[in-house]
């Protein structure tokens, strides 16, 4: 049997006449089966024509895709008759070859301790450090192949999967089982969403959710038509265009707001979420409707007043509105949509527009009522900050878990964010100073809109996870603007 020869030309053929759509089932996972068997085999001592028995299976296991993925272990058994005898196999160790490999297929069902080592080889990632990288390929080339609708759950479908699979080895229940218990504890956690008491929580968010935005737009429109319209005061932002609009064409407000957000809903739709612009979207509308209500009343003539006020009532409208989810004024989203191409950062590029909307309320309505303006805009920036919890554009946040590699990978694929990973230590308690245990600290990104949603999922993981989060003044590169679609 010459395996020295073999291993090259089968390796090759994956490599070369895989569906690109196989990103789990590839030379890789065989190089990986292949490595595992040989360290399984060397702990149950096997005999060197054993050993090459199980490379063998091994490496042939998976050829069957080279076909097809349908009844691809009784293909890889026609591979193994088709190439094996120009490799000096024998009849009778090509049946053995070909007994390994169909007693991989699921559920497996090995006979001999050869298969056992072979079946365990297979499925080793799923106890080992790998799993949550090596999950997201299998489910990627699932879903690529058709194999996996849209509308099922990838962690119900695994909690499933390893509820019912066993490690059949010495070596691999000692190995592997433990960590794989774990990852099948940390995927229970998540499928929880999916229970009806979950349910019910969503459905409690969602009304919270809703309650805010109907509060944040009342709050909004209140400010609009109490404060800032009769007295032809003016705000930043799309909110400011659409004031100085009104006030130059007399155009309704509300339809004015609607029209200039409209083409930022749908850029919010592709830099943050398809959720997110819906929420925009019905935020906008929901403001509209009610100015269309209430009537436009001067509350006050006081200058001073209408600007502080005016601003608190809109800042801490708009602030409410974020913290469901949504947002009134699209601002943000031109900027993120401007700062991927250009060199300005958010804040230069919203400062530059603003600037932009005073200079034009100075010339047209006098330098007085553009400096009273810029005070309503930062009354109303200062209480956004405050009803948001002090989160700027992108909020730089810090992760201490037991349960750091599912957060890990609901980060990376659920979120779609880039994470950095330091290696440190936890514990040191008081009164318990000599306990303590290594740990990965995880560093993330995001932008505010993003923080409740962070903050839900960690929760949902991990309640008693550590969570601190600080202001990041600007970015560049990496990945921290585009959230996964939801």
């Amino acid at each position: 049997m010459r395996f020295d020869e073999l291993y090259p030309f089968v390796i090759e053929q994956l490599k070369l006449h895989l569906a690109k759509q196989l990103t789990y089932h590839n030379a890789l996972h065989t190089e990986q089966v292949v490595a595992m068997a040989i360290e399984i085999g060397a702990h149950e001592r096997l005999t060197e024509d054993e050993m090459l028995l199980v490379k063998t299976a091994a490496l042939l296991h998976d050829v069957g895709f080279l076909d097809s993925h349908l009844n691809h272990e009784e293909t890889s058994c026609q591979y193994a008759k088709k190439w094996l005898p120009d490799y000096g196999y024998s009849a009778e160790q090509i049946d053995q070859v070909a007994a390994i490999i169909l007693a991989t297929k699921i559920p497996q069902n090995p006979q001999n301790l050869l298969a056992k080592i072979v079946c365990d080889a297979d499925l080793s990632y799923l106890g080992s450090n790998e799993y949550y990288s090596r999950a997201a390929l299998l489910e990627q080339e699932l879903r690529s192949l058709g194999l996996l609708q849209a509308k099922h759950d990838w962690n119900q479908v695994q909690l499933t999967f390893i509820s019912s699979h066993k490690y059949f080895t010495e070596y691999a229940l000692k190995s592997f089982e433990p960590l794989k218990q774990e990852h099948l504890e940390q995927i229970r956690v998540l499928t929880q969403s999916t229970s009806p008491h979950s349910k019910r929580q969503d459905l409690i968010q969602q009304f919270r959710d809703a309650l805010l935005m109907i509060i944040g737009a009342a709050l909004a429109a209140i400010a609009l038509d109490g404060f800032l319209v009769p007295n032809h005061f003016f705000d930043g932002g799309i909110t400011g265009m659409a004031l100085l609009l009104h006030e130059s064409t007399h155009i309704n407000l509300g339809l004015l707001l609607i029209l200039l957000n409209l083409p930022l809903m749908i850029i919010g739709y592709f830099m943050v979420s398809l959720r997110f612009a819906i929420r925009m979207g019905l935020a906008v509308l929901l403001l509209a409707g009610i100015l269309q209500i209430i009537p436009t009343i001067a509350l006050t003539h006081d200058k001073l007043l209408i600007s502080l006020f005016g601003g608190v009532f809109l800042g801490t409208g708009v602030g409410l509105v974020m913290r469901a989810g949504a947002a009134l004024d699209g601002i943000e989203v031109v900027a993120l949509y401007t700062l991927r191409r250009s060199s300005f950062t958010i804040t230069e590029i919203i400062l530059g527009i603003n600037i932009l909307i005073f200079s034009i309320a100075a010339f047209k309505f006098g330098l007085e009522t553009a400096l009273y303006s810029i005070l309503t805009y930062f009354a109303a920036t200062r209480c956004i900050d405050y009803v948001v919890e002090g989160i700027q554009a992108y909020t730089g946040v810090t992760i201490i878990s037991s349960k750091s590699e599912v957060i890990k990978y609901q980060l990376v694929n659920t979120m779609g964010k880039g994470i950095t990973i330091y290696k440190g230590e936890r514990g040191f308690l008081p009164g318990k100073y000599g306990i303590s245990s290594d740990c990965d600290i995880i560093f993330t990104v995001i932008t505010r809109l993003e923080l409740r949603r962070l903050k839900n999922l960690i929760a949902e993981i991990d309640p008693a996870a550590f969570v601190f989060a600080n202001t990041i003044k600007e970015t560049s590169g990496g990945v921290v603007k585009r959230i996964k679609h939801h």
